[in-house]
């Protein structure tokens, strides 16, 4: 970079320390924008320039407040780049940019990786194949879809993230009962036909509109499944070249050029119907996967999403984007809820274990090897153990905390 250029991170969440790190190293001003409550957690404090403290916690912003406070801020130095380390940001950053004309994705397209019923539609509207989907608003489209698609149906909050708030119906009478508990809110959810069969999730570099890196990954189990039902969260990586890495890869182009997305991270996520075998777009979103799933691809390639992003982010105009070498190796995860505050995992102590997640309550290791095998024998493996070892469930929160 020829300039310092002040970037402002957006964390509602305490996420995102590798591109706060690497923004720092390319030579930008860093502003971090995170919650009080956040304050003590282990921000990267000598890569960060100042910090501007919210009242609110989680994604419950003022977004008054938050204004007033940029633009408090910009009144005093040029902002280049406003950037949302956490799904929750997304639509505060683009309110932002819009506010103040700083490059980025607007509101209309923000909500192509935010809002379930944008998405879907503008995915519909590219060709892209989807489960059959209906606005949770309108009455006489709300029978008619209760009517011609067969159940079960899933009702999702259009703007929250994994598997929360989402109820799975299984017939009409149900469907209504849900309808109506929703009340005035039934227009920010969107009704789905449930689709039986295994999820993928592609995560991606984006550039010039074009996909220069993704991996392609298999969750072991349907995260809602996990989530709502409890288990122990896995994912792994597909075979390279196989037919399914193929038919996803090529999805996941369809999808990033049907969403608009010129430059960024994105998560993305489909599912292989049993009924059919073809794979039907889910959601996508403009960060980087959530449940570690950075460290997992980090561990088979060597590629850093968080630092990708950030040098995308700093690229001066006109300068092209340098994907590094990533490697070909293959890589798997898993996650449970621990019933120990300080679960141990070191009688997990194969070589091929690259990271252990340190987290109260939760047990969580990466492996990592160049044999896929190695990986899935490990994998399945230790997820009995874990069973055993660590294994806790509890209900899933309506609402994400902080």
């Amino acid at each position: 970079m020829t300039e310092v250029r002040t970037i402002v991170c957006l964390a509602c969440y305490f996420k995102g320390a590798a591109f706060l790190e690497e923004a720092k190293r390319l030579g930008c001003r860093v502003i971090l924008v995170t919650s009080q409550k956040l304050a003590e957690e282990a921000w990267p404090r000598e890569a960060i320039d100042h910090t501007i403290y919210m009242e609110e916690s989680g994604e419950h912003w003022d977004l008054a407040k938050l204004s007033l406070r940029v633009c408090r801020l910009a009144a005093e130095e040029e902002i280049h780049r406003i950037v949302p380390l956490d799904d929750y940001d997304l639509e505060k950053a683009a309110f932002l940019r819009e506010h103040l004309r700083i490059p980025g994705m607007g509101e209309t397209r923000t909500r192509y990786f935010r809002d379930k019923l944008a998405m879907r539609a503008q995915a519909r509207e590219q060709g892209i194949l989807v489960p059959d989907f209906a606005h949770a608003l309108n009455n006489a489209r709300i029978d008619e879809f209760s009517r011609t698609v067969p159940g079960p149906w899933l009702c999702k909050p259009r703007s929250q993230a994994s598997a929360i708030g989402i109820h799975k119906m299984h017939s009409p009478e149900e469907l209504w009962k849900v309808i109506d508990q929703l009340g005035d809110e039934r227009s920010n959810f969107v009704l789905e036909r449930f689709v039986p069969g295994e999820i993928y999730h592609v995560d991606s570099i984006v550039f010039g509109e074009r996909v220069a890196f993704a991996r392609v990954h298999r969750y072991a189990d349907p995260p809602m499944a996990v989530a709502h039902e409890g288990g122990v969260f896995c994912s792994s990586t597909v075979e390279y070249g196989s037919p399914d890495e193929e038919a996803l890869q090529e999805a996941n182009r369809q999808v990033i050029a049907g969403m608009g997305l010129r430059r960024g991270v994105t998560h993305t996520e489909f599912i292989k119907a049993n009924e059919d075998g073809r794979f039907y777009f889910l959601e996508t979103a403009a960060r980087v996967g959530g449940a570690h799933i950075a460290e997992m691809l980090e561990a088979s390639s060597g590629l850093n999403l968080w630092a990708q992003w950030a040098r995308l982010e700093t690229l001066p105009p006109g300068e092209q984007y340098q994907l590094p070498e990533p490697r070909g190796d293959h890589s798997g995860i898993l996650i449970s809820l621990a019933r120990q505050e300080h679960p141990d995992t070191s009688a997990y102590d194969d070589p091929e274990v690259v990271w252990r997640m340190k987290r109260h309550h939760h047990a969580g290791l990466i492996v990592a090897s160049p044999s896929l095998e190695r990986v899935h024998d490990l994998l399945r493996g230790y997820t009995e153990r874990f069973y055993n070892d660590f294994f806790a469930k509890q209900p899933l929160p309506d609402r994400p905390s902080a």
